[in-house]
């Protein structure tokens, strides 16, 4: 890409191209999962293309449930060399502990039902989910 095409993204622009706010751009640089861009003879950021993908990847991630030090491993693998089973098994660990956590809402689900269905409601303040949490 040449000089005249370069892309170049102040943070505002950056977040609102990748769907995050400011706060987490910083966030990012501060934890190093972004690196720090290069100034302008101004002082101002100048994020790159290559800025915008990285986070949108970092995005992503999380959104797949990775934590910000897997995520950080990936970029490192990214980064450098890495086969895709590498890749593989980060994943198929995360599935199995989404599979744990889904496993987790549903008997908290199951237990706020019973809660719940044992309340009367009304405008009394003797509440069986309240006796509930307290109990437990």
């Amino acid at each position: 890409m040449t000089t005249s095409q370069k892309r170049e993204y102040t943070r505002g622009k950056l977040a609102k191209e990748a769907g995050v706010n400011l706060e987490t751009i910083r966030f990012y640089e501060k934890i190093g999962l972004m690196p720090d861009p290069p100034r302008s003879a101004a002082g101002y950021r100048c994020y790159s293309l290559e800025h915008l993908k990285r986070l949108k990847f970092i995005r992503r991630s999380r959104e797949l449930g990775f934590t910000n030090n897997e995520v950080a491993g990936l970029l490192e693998m990214v980064d450098g060399t890495y086969t895709c089973n590498d890749i593989k098994e980060l994943a198929l660990t995360n599935i199995d502990l989404i599979a744990h956590k889904i496993a987790d809402l549903k008997k908290m689900k199951k237990s706020l039902e019973i809660m719940a269905s044992q309340c009367r409601g009304g405008a009394t303040p003797d509440c069986a989910i309240v006796d509930h949490l307290f109990e437990t």
